[in-house]
């Protein structure tokens, strides 16, 4: 069938921008026609190519590139054809390719057996193999010759598809919007799941700012253990993680294609379509090293790598800031509350709580006694030696020192799992007191040292469930909390002083004249013997000021059995009315020595507690300034150091226990023999040994650690006179601080503090990627995303710009040059089209465009997008 011949147009010719193909001309609509130079004989097939249109949007100056022409380029188009039919031939006639009208273009010639399409200027015969020419170097084919190698895939045929520089056989009208308002589900979907990140990420990271403690949320015995807490806090850290990825990478692909569909801003870079794979694989940074440098320097990129780094690292961020941890918190200020079971140093109670099989029904007058005396030689002695060998561990070392304050302190334990240690309060210069009470003719020594221990009731108070307070097993046998509190601490005083036994005499019976140096009768001592009872101060001695007894002072004086033996020891411990107990002790070289004890409670201390699961210990806070829970600052009006009259009938049983009293009968006992070796020689402590009072005050650690067991968190008795015994234990309060180390939030280094600034860039990045959703009311078509470049690109003339670029991909400027996207609107066709960015460019001004009626939504909507102005990013 015969085709009459196309009628040309009279305009000046074009040729499709970076093509060798064919000639175009450009009709009064901007409309590339496709016109062949030569026109067609009715017999000769015709080749109809599609047409390709400039937009009408652009001003003619602005669509014209020096004077009118444009440069010839060379591009590569990829498209599928079927292998072409062989041409017929017609009798009587010679093929003849048809002249070209410009000496630049070639008309296209079929190499119809190999189904390839030949570029050139002479005619190749049908069939002939070798239709290349070596001396062609810029064809754009070079002829496929066989060899060994591709003999097997010539015997195969031609080849079903076959690359061509011919624009495609159909149009590409848009059939999809290019812009989706605001109640599209895509733009739903990216603000809802933008809403989300900014919201959790706040959250994020006020928690970890805030530091939330979980407290009993999170146990080890609970609903809620510390794995399931782990999980969640990781599953929600990777869900932020994600949905900002997801909204940093639309937020991305939103400003570069709006940019790209502005006509008066500068375009896109490859390099800068680049920057949505920052985000998604943080490994091309490196890989694609040198689109980064080109981008990176951008207000974008630099906006990119911070979003690439906060993607890299959030979930690191979270699990070192946000996620639940044991961490010991800060300390808080709680009022507390403990059980009172009896008052302080009470005997019975005392005995009645000790544990023994031996029953009151077994033995009702010793069965008490008996129990607590086997207590107090236990722990007296362990706490001694435990003492013993903490002296010989300083001798060694060398650091031994004669002040008070720097030596050993003392120790106890407690429930055989808790350390005790106390404190030396009120220290005093030996050698003042010893000079100040010397005689004239005798260098007396005085020492004297006070002894404060904690107050144990804290130990019970702490694990009572009306305090609420976390154990170690509920963490995994990790946790561990520290109480202060603010109670008085129990004090033992040891006041010893050498004397003469022309001193001693008015205080040892057997040198009274009713005892005329007879033998004693140790199985009724004191009873059965004529002592002066109350209120006879019975006789002064030299040393009544320094011990402080007789009518004066409101003490009586002691009364000692004999004068012990070297390496011995009696005791008195049954005065009437008495608030202390007495020692007599005796040198080996027959010195004698006198020791009073007295307990009190101070009001200068506090008792710190701090408890694990292997148990714990617990220790006093004495004598400083700065120590707010001191029970005298939380109680103004209490009296510092309170005697304690009931400890005596306590420390009866400890005496006899330890055989302080064995030197009545010259038993020469072995701690004995200890204390006396401890007795100083001078009016100063010894650097290399213990004193006697230090030593008598650590033994006696232990009857205070008794006294205080279910006693007054008060210095005083607030509950019945009469009665000291409550029959059930009441609640006390008392003030104290409380720190705990459970589980929260927030670092456990100083240096993860460094991940607060992914936190925060991240809620930063996220807040503003949801305004700049919510002010653009809507989504345009992502030609970022790969399926949209792709279909985008497959569809846009080829362009000189990128030569080279097709095999290995762009490199150097290629990089950096500018790409406009563009729109056929008569096709509503868009295409990418390389930009210009000189300042002319940009400045001048284009002409708006003339819609008519029945224009298509699609060109209204680029129209209005185009003509925009270019945004900061």
């Amino acid at each position: 069938m015969s085709l009459p011949p196309r009628q040309p147009i009279s305009t000046p010719t074009l040729r499709q921008e970076a093509s060798n193909l064919s000639d175009f001309t450009v009709d009064s609509t901007s409309t590339f026609v496709d016109t062949p130079s030569t026109v067609p004989t009715p017999g000769s097939p015709v080749h109809h190519r599609p047409v390709y249109r400039r937009l009408s949007s652009l001003n003619e100056q602005d669509t014209a590139y020096h004077g009118g022409q444009i440069p010839q380029e060379r591009g590569l188009g990829i498209r599928n054809l079927e292998p072409l039919p062989s041409l017929p031939h017609q009798a009587g006639s010679t093929p003849s390719a048809p002249a070209s009208a410009n000496p630049v273009l070639s008309p296209p010639l079929l190499k119809s057996q190999r189904g390839y399409k030949r570029l050139d200027d002479d005619p190749i015969p049908e069939g002939d193999e070798d239709w290349g020419h070596d001396d062609s170097q810029n064809e754009p084919f070079q002829p496929f010759k066989a060899d060994s190698e591709t003999e097997s895939l010539r015997r195969q045929g031609p080849p079903p598809t076959v690359r061509s520089f011919e624009p495609p056989e159909t149009e590409c009208r848009s059939k999809q919007k290019l812009h989706h308002g605001k109640g599209n589900w895509l733009a739903v979907s990216v603000l809802i799941l933008s809403v989300y990140s900014t919201s959790l990420s706040g959250l994020w990271l006020g928690a970890a700012i805030a530091k939330p403690r979980f407290g009993h949320g999170i146990t080890s015995t609970g609903k809620f253990p510390l794995a399931t807490a782990s999980l969640v806090a990781a599953g929600i850290a990777k869900s932020i993680e994600l949905s900002f990825v997801t909204v940093f990478v639309t937020f991305l692909g939103q400003v570069l294609s709006r940019r790209a569909l502005i006509k008066r801003s500068r375009g896109i870079t490859i390099s800068e379509m680049s920057m949505r794979q920052w985000i998604m694989q943080p490994g091309t940074l490196i890989t694609h090293w040198q689109a980064v440098r080109y981008a990176a320097l951008t207000l974008l990129g630099m906006i990119s790598l911070l979003g690439a780094l906060t993607a890299m690292f959030y979930t690191t961020a979270s699990d070192a800031l946000v996620a639940p941890k044991l961490k010991t918190g800060n300390s808080e200020h709680r009022h507390l509350y403990g059980h009172v079971g009896a008052s302080f140093a009470n005997e019975v109670y005392i005995q009645n709580n000790c544990q023994t099989p031996i029953s009151q029904q077994i033995d009702p007058e010793f069965s008490g006694s008996t129990c607590i005396a086997i207590e107090h030689s236990g722990q007296a002695y362990h706490n001694f030696m435990q003492y013993l060998s903490n002296w010989t561990t300083n001798i060694a070392r060398g650091s031994g020192s004669a002040e008070l304050s720097q030596r050993p302190l003392p120790l106890a334990m407690l429930y055989d799992n808790t350390t005790i240690q106390g404190s030396w309060i009120d220290v005093k210069n030996m050698t003042n007191i010893s000079q100040t009470f010397s005689p004239h003719d005798f260098d007396r020594v005085v020492t004297n040292v006070s002894m404060a221990m904690p107050h144990v009731g804290v130990f019970a108070a702490a694990r009572d469930p009306i305090n609420n307070i976390m154990q170690p097993q509920d963490f995994n046998g990790l946790g561990e909390y520290d109480i202060e509190a603010s109670i008085p601490s129990p004090t033992t005083n040891v006041l010893c002083a050498s004397m003469t036994e022309d001193e001693l005499a008015p205080l040892v019976y057997s040198q009274w004249p009713l005892g005329n140096g007879s033998a004693m009768n140790v199985a009724g001592w004191p009873n059965v013997f004529d002592i002066p009872k109350w209120p006879s101060w019975l006789n002064q001695t030299p040393v009544d000021d320094l011990f402080r007894f007789g009518e004066k002072y409101g003490r009586r004086p002691p009364v000692f059995s004999k004068l012990p033996i070297p390496y011995n020891i009696v005791a008195n411990t049954t005065g009437w009315y008495a608030d202390s107990i007495y020692i007599l002790a005796t040198s080996k070289t027959g010195d004698y020595t006198m020791c009073s004890m007295r307990v009190s409670l101070t009001t200068r201390c506090s008792t710190q507690y701090h408890a694990t699961l292997s148990g714990g210990s617990m220790k006093t806070r004495c004598e400083d300034a700065k120590n707010e829970l001191a029970y005298g600052k939380s109680i103004t009006n209490a009296t510092d150091g309170l005697i304690q009259s009931d400890w005596v009938s306590v420390a009866s049983e400890w005496a006899k226990a330890i055989s302080l009293n064995a030197g009545i009968t010259d038993n020469n006992a072995s701690n004995n023999r200890l204390l006396t070796q401890l007795i100083p020689t001078q009016q100063a402590l010894d650097a290399s040994s213990p004193s006697i009072a230090e030593a008598l005050a650590v033994l006696s650690g232990c009857t205070l650690l008794m006294s205080s067991t279910d006693a007054p968190f008060y210095h005083f008795w607030n509950y019945s006179t009469t009665v000291q015994t409550l029959k059930e234990p009441q609640p006390q309060h008392f003030n104290a601080s409380l720190q705990t180390r459970d589980y929260a939030s927030g670092g456990t280094q100083q240096w993860q503090g460094i991940f607060y600034i992914i936190l925060f860039l991240t809620f930063a990045t996220n807040v503003f990627c949801l305004i700049y959703f919510l002010v653009r009311h809507g989504l345009v078509t992502d030609y970022i995303e790969p399926q949209n470049m792709f279909a985008l690109s497959m569809n846009s003339p080829p362009s000189k710009a990128l030569d080279g670029a097709c095999g290995g991909g762009p490199e150097g400027d290629q990089l950096v040059m500018n790409w406009h996207i563009k729109m056929d609107q008569d096709r509503e066709h868009f295409y990418f089209e390389q930009g210009d960015l000189s300042p002319r460019i940009l400045r001048r001004k284009t002409r708006p465009l003339d819609f008519e009626m029945n224009t298509s939504p699609v060109v209204k909507t680029y129209a209005k997008l185009s003509s925009r102005h270019s945004s900061v990013l």
